[in-house]
């Protein structure tokens, strides 16, 4: 009997969710107002350590209205990886402004604080920093380049959350972060985002744009351009018992991590493990490996016959600067571009067993091995 497939992704609902959503359909509080927005937002700020969070209906609309409350627009530049999920650049188009590519860090996949370095110009009015699949970058480094050069720094977070550097939650170190509890994230809302940040006036203006621009004196008065960025309260009776258990959630993802490094050990000399750095807590929001690029495999064919024994996985995301919207014929970003054509995202969720990653593992290793030693690349074996 064929085993059921193995989903890259999975939300895990075993809290009070169902309680809570119940609650607000029992009290009618559906939409944009009720108890659970301000709970899950306090619930945020305190686990990381900032003192104020703004809760939106998604991750990019967080981050659209982070870069707006700073003022980002036309004629301005804003540095950001080009190995990122293609929503932090459109993010940075919608205010008017323009994305500055900069290529990453091996084997971090984080953007490159040198290449930053070389890309600010006087028109350069924040970074953009990208923990990409959970690992921080180097957010020291980073911030205090943006000291010298009096730019703000905004962590688009969507992806880290739980993360550290030092013992300190990425989303403390910018100016604000956002994040991201799509259904496929650490934890989910089924849609929805956050901005997070020390800032009082940055978090007021922030709620100020989110609906509407709407007076605080007067009923339907718009003194500015505002946007329906609001999450509803049902959404957040979600983030409130998924926040009551983010230990556990992030326990999952530290021991979905060690299996994987277990039983991948001994294939370093085929893929690049998604290690942390000394002075980090990775928070394996995805665990993504890399073929080695000397060995030339063709990443697409291992994908293809992971599927085939089904097993999901992903390909790690393109180069921004691939995509059409954002295409550059001269840009050089050879570490991106090398993660991009060799890295594949591995089922990643806490409802995963150990079976599961035997499973996995089992055919991701023999499928690596022959491919590598086959040339003819014919008789890939399931396990």
């Amino acid at each position: 009997m064929r085993r059921p497939p193995i989903r890259v992704a999975e939300p895990v609902l075993d809290g009070n969710e169902r309680d809570y959503v119940l609650d607000c359909l029992d009290s009618t509080w559906i939409s944009s107002r009720g108890k659970y927005i301000e709970q899950f937002e306090a619930a945020m700020a305190d686990f990381c350590g900032v003192r104020y969070a703004v809760a939106a209906n998604n991750g990019t609309t967080a981050l659209h209205l982070a870069l707006a409350a700073h003022d980002i627009g036309p004629g301005d530049e804003v540095i950001v990886p080009t190995l990122t999920y293609i929503a932090s650049v459109n993010a940075i188009r919608y205010c008017g402004a323009t994305p500055v590519f900069v290529d990453s860090t091996e084997p971090q996949m984080a953007l490159d604080p040198m290449d930053v370095q070389r890309k600010i110009t006087s028109k350069t009015r924040a970074i953009l920093t990208v923990p990409l699949y959970g690992h921080p970058v180097a957010i020291k480094a980073i911030t205090q380049i943006a000291r010298q050069h009096g730019l703000h720094v905004i962590e688009d977070a969507a992806e880290a959350l739980g993360a550290k550097v030092d013992g300190k939650r990425v989303g403390s170190w910018g100016h604000c972060a956002t994040f991201s509890f799509f259904g496929n994230k650490i934890i989910t809302t089924g849609e929805g985002g956050m901005v997070v940040t020390d800032d009082p006036q940055l978090a007021e203006r922030m709620r100020f744009l989110r609906g509407q621009a709407v007076s605080a004196d007067r009923s339907y008065w718009h003194t500015d351009v505002g946007f329906n960025y609001r999450m509803t309260n049902i959404a957040a009776a979600i983030g409130c018992a998924q926040m009551e258990r983010i230990d556990q959630h992030l326990r999952r993802r530290q021991q979905v991590a060690r299996w994987y490094f277990e039983r991948l050990e001994d294939s370093r000399g085929s893929l690049v493990l998604p290690d942390a750095q000394r002075d980090c807590d990775h928070s394996y929001w995805m665990y993504s490996v890399v073929l080695r690029p000397s060995l030339n495999l063709p990443r697409d064919v291992v994908i293809e016959r992971l599927a085939d024994q089904g097993i999901e996985t992903r390909p790690v995301f393109y180069p921004v600067n691939w995509m059409p919207p954002y295409r550059e014929t001269e840009g050089a970003y050879p570490v991106a571009e090398a993660f991009a054509r060799n890295g594949i995202s591995l089922p990643t969720h806490g409802k995963l067993s150990e079976d599961d990653f035997e499973y996995v593992c089992r055919n991701l290793t023999r499928f690596v091995r022959e491919l590598t030693e086959s040339p003819g690349r014919r008789g890939l074996r399931a396990a």
